[in-house]
């Protein structure tokens, strides 16, 4: 590849869209007439019914994003006086998620993906203001929210990673007493020992770990539970587990000759990586995978080079099977290396962010899509050669092979990132025979009704997954130390906005009453004309009167390419985060799915008047217009001109 060569970021090759009700010749009148007819009629009347937008139904840690982001823009103020927006988004955040700094940077954020505002012109900044939060937060020494009243109940935590210490962070919230069990020296799981220290800053990560650690937590290091610890010691001392002991074990290549002592995993790879023992590699380094951790091995093996006039260097496998460290490597000149990563599937399908898979082409690694290991080609001492391979074709999740297709690739080191599967030694009863554990719904273990697991050893998916994971699991844990019973959660299994915790919050909630009465119009017992979906319907984009929005560009963040060797011994951040102005206009950008957002459109085109503003006084986030039914005449015009679809047609009085 040429270093100095133009390269295109393929977010900017989206055409500039800007939504369209009719096309070009569409010149006939919709018969309104009638429609008003039929709808005065049908006694229908406007009802404001709380949908979830698409941004929390795809985002796995359930963010309340609409919320935090109707902060930015300013519509929903703090109640406490003089508290910055910042911090009151960030209190927001963290009732999801206490990484908001570590996932505003490598989460792949499917909430953007899933954005009606792609429909308009392109995906509001979601990450972008998440990072831009979390750095404030951390740059203010903003903490969480303190721990719950104590409950005499302790809960053992086996694993310090996302999952864990999200867990570990929502029980002490409620008032347990918590104690993570971790293997390694230092607490952050894939955050810290899977992930390369450019996409997760380590003084970043440390500050939003110690938050949930100054919480109350106890912490035991370098203890192994099934080693240090016995499953008896935990049933005894605890009143409930969680297990979040992640995926640390890579899956080897299914092929013959994997065995070659310079054949290893890509856990293994970053992990002794992140640890500071690997300070280079070999010359040719071949990357079997296609998602984020086999980019994140090509691209480290291409920023960690090659030492090739000195023998006495440590050789990556050696390092990686615990022999030796790399430590004389020092300040020696490095070479560039040759970094290929191939992939069962197309270059364009594989399961890699497509930003990461771009980034990794200008940084100089070989992408290979559609081809298929066969076997570890190796010389007369045993060690990998060569890799031999064949190109291939899909079907489903099986490749099969294109005869007389057939290549070797020379190579020094063979790294197989196609997967992982648990550690259970010690611990075998746990394991479901897949190297992986057992839970339900609700994240209860099957057969074990005081334990409970997430995160990558349930099956291995995204940060944020383990992040939800974790939360709900504490949600659970709480439940059955409570002793109540575990039932299903909700369809859309978000932290959702509520209406009446709104009022709440502002002291106007309605009063509760011992009988009821019929109509709720004139009477203060219940929320008028209002019904909350959220946990069960998504407001989709064809709800929405896009028409309002006109074409507003997105605010990007600033992205350092590197380009081909340049990427040797550079390991600084790669992402500059938003300012404050930017964070504030990507907030107005969002387009407040399935919630009010004081447009005005339904007061000034009512062509009887009967919407009108609550009054000033008595007006939140979600409670800004009402309506009078005895001038509503049904014609349906409010909700075609709501611009987030809040408005639907009930049956009125």
């Amino acid at each position: 590849m040429d270093g100095n060569a133009p390269t295109k970021d393929p977010e900017t090759e989206k055409p500039d869209l800007t939504f369209r009700r009719f096309e070009d010749g569409d010149n006939s009148p919709p018969e309104w007439e009638d429609h008003v007819i039929i709808s005065g009629e049908s006694h229908q009347c406007p009802t404001y019914v709380h949908k979830s937008p698409p941004c929390q139904g795809s985002c796995p840690s359930g963010h309340d994003i609409r919320g935090w982001l109707a902060i930015a823009r300013g519509m929903e103020k703090s109640p406490v006086e003089g508290m910055a927006w910042q911090e009151y988004a960030f209190q927001r955040m963290i009732q999801a998620n206490p990484f908001p700094s570590v996932m505003g940077r490598v989460c792949p954020a499917p909430c953007e993906t899933g954005c009606n505002r792609v429909e308009v012109d392109d995906f509001v900044g979601i990450n972008a203001v998440e990072q831009y939060v979390g750095d404030w937060a951390m740059e203010n020494n903003t903490p969480l929210a303190q721990a719950g009243e104590d409950t005499g109940k302790n809960v053992a935590v086996i694993g310090g990673g996302p999952a864990g210490l999200t867990a570990a962070y929502s029980l002490r919230k409620k008032g347990h007493g918590v104690t993570i069990f971790e293997t390694h020296n230092e607490l952050g799981g894939m955050m810290r020992f899977g992930i390369p220290g450019y996409r997760t800053p380590r003084e970043m990560l440390d500050t939003e770990i110690n938050r949930i650690i100054d919480l109350g937590v106890e912490v035991k290091l370098e203890t192994t539970v099934g080693k240090d610890v016995s499953m008896e010691d935990l049933e005894k001392d605890f009143d409930a587990v969680f297990w979040a002991i992640g995926a640390q074990n890579g899956r080897p290549l299914p092929v013959p000759g994997f065995d070659a002592e310079n054949c290893i995993t890509g856990v293994d790879f970053l992990e002794v990586f992140n640890k500071g023992l690997l300070k280079a590699v070999t010359k040719r380094v071949v990357v079997i995978g296609g998602g984020d951790t086999s980019i994140d091995v090509a691209s480290v093996a291409r920023r960690l080079g090659h030492i090739s006039h000195n023998k006495d260097i440590a050789l990556p496998e050696h390092v990686v099977h615990g022999y030796t460290a790399q430590d004389v490597v020092g300040t020696m000149k490095r070479d560039g290396v040759e970094a290929m990563l191939t992939s069962l599937f197309p270059i364009e399908q594989m399961t890699a962010a497509e930003r990461e898979r771009e980034d990794a082409k200008i940084e100089g690694v070989d992408l290979r899509g559609s081809v298929m290991p066969l076997e570890v080609i190796k010389d007369d001492n045993g060690r990998a050669v060569a890799l031999k391979m064949c190109e291939c074709d899909m079907d489903g999740m099986k490749p099969i092979p294109r005869e007389g297709t057939e290549f070797e690739i020379e190579c020094d080191l063979i790294v197989s990132a196609i997967g992982q599967m648990g550690d259970f030694t010690g611990i075998e009863d746990m394991d479901n025979g897949k190297g992986f554990i057992d839970a339900d719904q609700v994240y209860q273990v099957k057969g074990r009704e005081n334990h409970f697991a997430g995160g990558d050893i349930l099956k291995p998916h995204l940060l944020t997954t383990a992040i939800g994971q974790g939360s709900i699991a504490a949600d659970s844990i709480n439940t059955y130390l409570a002793g109540r019973e575990l039932k299903d959660r909700p369809k859309v299994d978000v932290h959702h906005f509520s209406l009446l915790d709104e009022l709440r919050l502002h002291d106007k909630a309605p009063e509760s009453v011992e009988s009821p009465t019929s109509g709720t119009a004139e009477s203060n017992f219940a929320v008028h004309n209002y019904e909350d979906r959220s946990s069960r319907e998504i407001v989709s984009h064809s709800e929405l009167y896009l028409g309002h929005f006109p074409f507003d560009a997105r605010d990007k963040r600033t992205e350092h390419h590197i380009h081909g060797d340049d990427v040797l011994g550079n390991f600084e951040e790669r992402i500059e985060g938003l300012t404050e102005e930017q964070a504030i206009h990507e907030g107005t950008r969002c387009m407040s799915c399935g919630m009010c957002f004081e447009c005005d459109n339904c007061v000034i085109y009512c062509p009887q008047d009967a919407i009108f503003r609550v009054k000033k006084d008595d007006r939140t986030v979600g409670r800004y217009v009402d309506t009078d039914y005895t001038k509503c005449v049904g014609c349906h015009i409010c909700m075609d001109v709501c611009p987030t679809g809040y408005i639907k047609m009930g049956l009125g009085e």
